[in-house]
Formats: structure tokens, C-alpha cells, sequence
């Protein structure tokens, strides 16, 4: 709800903004406020808006973490509240549609939500058949686990986790463990 409430201030802002920047002449002129300047459009807004669109669940709602093993690694999502059964039967019919499409070489959703190829993708699409993807249940959500005996396999595996770590901000650690 906040995110809506402040997606329409920021298109509020942005109108009046636009109606002030014009002059009595019918020209634009340049004022300080705009839609790039809302802290509600940055980049990370912008990719939640995505998400929730591309995942089907509440980016808001939901924890996502990214783990890197030496066979591969994690990409973990819970619902915050434990009490939430729908975003945790959202996340674990995602999630399972991930682990189907990945292995399949189609990345369509991650690249939606990033707005661009996350990095590993073109090696992982390439190496598909050296890399196993599967869904597993977890109390308040699930996992997609991510393993490959090919080494060039988990650098790609790798690469793709991190570049999520960064993206959503999880804090998570980028060293395999």
C-alpha cells in the first residue's frame, strides 16, 4: 500500500510539476522537480514494481536471499509473516515456474525485473544441459537450488547470484560458504 500511495504522489508531483514548468508563452521551462527526482521512481522502485508484476507476489511482503555454494547456490524467497499463506503459496508457485523455465535456458522474468540480461545468464542458457535446477518447500516460502559439476557451470551460477545480491539489495554475502 505505501508503494502505491507514494507511486501516486510521485505522479501527482510530476503532473503539477509539468503544469508549472509551463509559461504564459505556451514554452517549457526547466523547474527542479520531476519524475527522476521522485525517491519513489529510483532504479529499485522501479525494479519492485517489476517483480511484483513479473513474480506475482509483494516484493514488500516477501524476503529474498542468494546464497552461493561450491556446486552452485541458492535463490531463497519467504513471506515476512509466517501467517501469510498466500504470499507463501505465491512464492512457491513462482518459484517452482522458475526452477522449469531456467532449466528450460528461458531467463524471460529475471530480465523483466532487471530490465536487462543479468549477468550469467548468457553462459547459464549456454551450459543448460550442465546445470540442474530444483524447487524445494520452506516453511513461510521456498528455493530453487542450483547445482552443476561443471566448473564453468558455477561461474556462471556464480555470476548470476551476485548480480541478484547487488540488485535487490540483500545484503547477503557474495563468497561462496
Amino acid at each position: 500500500m505505501k508503494t502505491i500511495l507514494g507511486v501516486v504522489v510521485c505522479l501527482a508531483v510530476s503532473v503539477i510539476s509539468t503544469a508549472a514548468q509551463q509559461t504564459s508563452n505556451g514554452h517549457k521551462q526547466e523547474t527542479e522537480a520531476s519524475p527522476a527526482t521522485c525517491p519513489m521512481h529510483d532504479a529499485h522502485s522501479q525494479m519492485d514494481e517489476r517483480g511484483e508484476t513479473g513474480m506475482g507476489f509483494s516484493q514488500s511482503a516477501t524476503t529474498h536471499h542468494f546464497f552461493l555454494k561450491a556446486d552452485g547456490g541458492v535463490i531463497q524467497v519467504e513471506a515476512n509473516d509466517s501467517a501469510d499463506a498466500a504470499s507463501r503459496d505465491e512464492i512457491r508457485m513462482h518459484l517452482r515456474h522458475i526452477a522449469r523455465a531456467f532449466q528450460n535456458r528461458d531467463f524471460a522474468i529475471p530480465m523483466f525485473v532487471h530490465d536487462t540480461v543479468p549477468s550469467g545468464v548468457p553462459e547459464m542458457k549456454r551450459l543448460q544441459k550442465e546445470i540442474k535446477y530444483t524447487f524445494e518447500e520452506s516453511a513461510s516460502g521456498g528455493r530453487v537450488v542450483i547445482s552443476s559439476a561443471n566448473r564453468d557451470a558455477v561461474a556462471a551460477i556464480h555470476k548470476f547470484l551476485r548480480f541478484q545480491i547487488e540488485e535487490h539489495k540483500t545484503g547477503d554475502t557474495t563468497e561462496v560458504r
